[in-house]
């Protein structure tokens, strides 16, 4: 059997031991001063800062952790100086052996959805020119309007060796308001987008079991986690909340199967800004804060690796 994406992604998860996906989100609060200090206060400051700090993460925590999550948003919001630092990162994480998430959450319909996969997985094409755009090896996507809008990252996943997550139970406090709304069929709207799911994915199953067309659920609401899995054996988790949202590792661990496969769990700010953290900020000083980013990674990993393999 051929490999596919998701096998790529379990294999680093398991050849490391570590279920974690760092986000890559820019805010320029969260950045240290240390880095800050060295570019002036506009938005090309801010993006050759952003791009200093998270590379100095990844170099010091590359070995530590699978893949990394950058948060379209907080690169478009610097406008075409944040788009180009998302380049030079996506690049740097691939050439340090990282799998890449973008986290775009896309989704429309017809020839603008194949715009939107083009650009994050596949390529642009004039005539007999292509040209790979960003290069990331999944996207996120916002299944709201239905198989039109997810079938062009499909088809891209199949051409290109890539893979989606498709918003399925989110771990927003107001989620349940359309999420947790139950349909004429009996199910509730989340358990309806996971069985679309398990079925746009049926031809991208890898040798663990697992398709690259996958999903997105939250690990604030454990018992929805719990009856996701339950009901979609074949569909690999991205799993948000954890730490900072307030999503524990014995609720995670609710989203891996009997072998401790099945989900990569996104942490954020507990990474990023790990050396203002109570249990980090005495121990390392601000320069050293990648050191802090690192130390806090393989906390994270040794707790969820109990709690998944107790």
């Amino acid at each position: 059997m051929e490999k596919n994406m998701m096998d790529e992604l379990i294999e680093k998860i398991k050849e490391k031991k570590s279920p974690i996906v760092m986000g890559i989100d820019p805010k320029y609060e969260m950045l240290p001063d240390v880095v800050k200090s060295k570019y002036p206060k506009t938005l090309e400051g801010f993006a050759k800062a952003t791009v200093e700090f998270f590379k100095n993460l990844i170099d010091e925590i590359h070995d530590v952790i699978p893949a990394v999550k950058p948060q379209l948003a907080y690169f478009e919001m610097m406008g075409p100086l944040g788009l180009k630092a998302f380049k030079e990162l996506v690049d740097y994480a691939k050439e340090k052996n990282l799998i890449v998430i973008a986290d775009a959450k896309r989704g429309d319909i017809g020839t603008t959805s194949q715009g939107y996969a083009n650009t994050f997985l596949g390529k642009t094409s004039l005539e007999e020119y292509e040209e790979e755009i960003y290069g990331a090896d999944f996207v996120t996507v916002n299944p709201y309007m239905g198989t039109d809008c997810v079938k062009p990252f499909i088809e891209d996943s199949k051409k290109y060796n890539k893979g989606v997550f498709v918003l399925v139970k989110t771990s927003n406090k107001s989620s349940g308001e359309l999420q947790d709304l139950k349909l004429e069929n009996g199910n509730k709207v989340y358990e309806q987008v996971v069985s679309l799911v398990e079925n746009w994915g049926e031809d991208l199953r890898g040798k663990y079991g697992y398709s690259s067309i996958s999903a997105v659920v939250g690990a604030t609401y454990p018992e929805q986690l719990k009856e996701i899995r339950e009901k979609a054996p074949h569909t690999f988790f991205l799993i948000p909340g954890y730490g900072a949202q307030g999503g524990k590792a014995e609720d995670i661990a609710l989203g891996f199967d009997k072998n401790g496969i099945g989900g990569i769990v996104n942490a954020s700010r507990s990474l990023m800004t790990a050396y203002k953290s109570d249990l980090w900020k005495d121990k390392f000083t601000e320069e050293e804060y990648a050191k802090a980013t690192r130390a806090e990674a393989i906390r994270m990993r040794d707790e969820l690796n109990q709690a998944i393999y107790k």
